[in-house]
């Protein structure tokens, strides 16, 4: 199990694949459900920790391995996390991992890991102390993430990154058309689930401890979904414009996986349209309005052009934008590897493609949400400023809200331990002819 975990993250650690592609490898390994969940976690846990473990690795081995030889590192870094963070027995944090090198067709690294790992029990308080002294270690992030973060949050920026290396919370949002929240809330409490409401999504429960969905009351029939607690506020923001219009024309302009659309269905009585340039991700959102009998046009086509659009108006417009997901790396902790300064440009020249191309799609008098999960100010604030400053007829609407802070012409969420992911809102009204 510990080889099909390294070979799930060779490619992760040569920048190249995600945790995304991690089901269907586990998939293929045929694991069942306890050998599963332990290798989520080994996963999860190496990306979680990755900056840590690799300092460490470095200071273990004589010299580091050949890029082919890239599961072996990923072994050893399995190693150092069990270690380190899981209550795995010594011995077989080390035997096990170390035995797992012939599982991958190399033998011969099993004595290298079996003597790293073992230098490691011997020494592990000094070489944690050496490899603490950089920041970016101890705080489990790359250096150019946390010189954005000290600029742009040099209050919270030491927090921000704490509650990134941290799981987030499970979080459900009712479905107000089979029930409120309260009596949810007594379903769980009947099937021995603890949970608590959200403190600023009217929907949202958070649970004590995560489960399997299978175990959550009416999940099939569409009950209740699982979604952030910072997203669901997507559909109070739009509640101005849409509670008190009846079939009024709304687009979700990046629309997969499909929480967001759902979420606007279930609270208002709006004809939506889904949009998603992927397909495949497309396919979600229908699957997820199936289980949640809900109805929408879906149409795979990209959102930064008009060749989908029929030149009908849209009422509000939600352009939930791909971003960097930086206020969400404690749920895709490989976004710590993956993620490159270039590409924060790169997201914010597409953002801006999209907020101009959405905008043309508004009704005078509509109203276009924008948001992502960043906390990235070039993809957010910024953005919207320089949007504003683009478009003679746009005029922000001021968030006044419990949660996060203001943002420039939006509000910004960070992420709270136990609490909410990463989130920015602006909320922009398109002025009348």
């Amino acid at each position: 199990m510990r080889a099909v975990c390294a070979s799930a993250l060779a490619p992760l650690l040569d920048g190249k694949g995600s945790l995304s592609a991690l089901d269907a490898h586990l998939d293929t390994a045929s694991l069942d459900g306890r050998d599963r969940a332990f290798a989520k976690a080994l996963c999860y846990g190496v990306c979680r920790t990755l900056p840590r473990l690799q300092a460490l690795a470095k200071l273990l081995l004589r010299q580091p391995f050949k890029r082919r030889d890239l599961d072996v590192q990923a072994l050893l870094l399995i190693g150092l996390y069990q270690l380190l963070y899981m209550r795995v027995p010594a011995h077989a944090a080390v035997g096990e991992t170390a035995g797992a090198a012939r599982g991958l067709g190399k033998g011969w690294a099993t004595r290298v890991l079996n003597g790293c790992l073992r230098r490691f029990q011997r020494d592990t308080q000094t070489l944690q102390a050496q490899v603490d002294r950089d920041p970016s270690v101890a705080l489990l992030h790359p250096e150019w993430m946390l010189t954005e973060w000290r600029q742009a949050w040099p209050d919270d920026w030491r927090a921000l990154a704490e509650a990134n290396n941290c799981p987030g919370p499970m979080t459900l949002r009712v479905n107000v058309r089979q029930g409120d929240r309260d009596a949810y809330l007594a379903r769980l409490e009947d099937a021995g689930l603890s949970a608590s409401p959200t403190p600023f999504a009217p929907q949202g429960l958070t649970l004590a401890e995560p489960c399997d969905v299978r175990a959550l009351p009416g999940f099939a029939e569409g009950a209740v979904s699982v979604q952030d607690e910072a997203a669901q506020l997507a559909a109070t923001l739009l509640a101005p414009c849409l509670a008190e219009r009846p079939g009024a024309r709304v687009l979700d302009a990046c629309s997969a996986p499909g929480g967001k659309t759902a979420h606007l269905l279930e609270a208002f009585d709006i004809d939506l349209t889904a949009l998603d340039s992927d397909a495949e991700r497309l396919d979600r959102v229908n699957a997820t309005l199936e289980r949640l009998g809900l109805d929408a046009t879906t149409i795979a086509a990209d959102a930064s052009h008009h060749a989908w659009w029929d030149g009908h108006a849209f009422d509000a417009v939600l352009l939930d934008a791909p971003c960097s997901g930086t206020g969400v790396i404690r749920r895709h902790p490989d976004i710590k590897r993956l993620r490159r300064p270039r590409d924060i440009r790169e997201l914010a020249a597409l953002q801006a493609r999209l907020l101009d191309a959405a905008w043309h799609t508004l009704a005078p008098g509509g109203t276009l949400l924008y948001a992502t999960c960043s906390v990235m100010p070039e993809e957010n604030a910024d953005q919207v400023a320089a949007f504003l400053a683009r478009t003679p007829d746009a005029r922000a609407e001021t968030i006044e809200a419990a949660w996060g802070r203001p943002a420039g012409d939006g509000r910004q969420l960070l992420p709270r331990i136990d609490g909410h992911d990463g989130f920015f809102y602006a909320r922009l009204r398109k002025q009348s002819e």
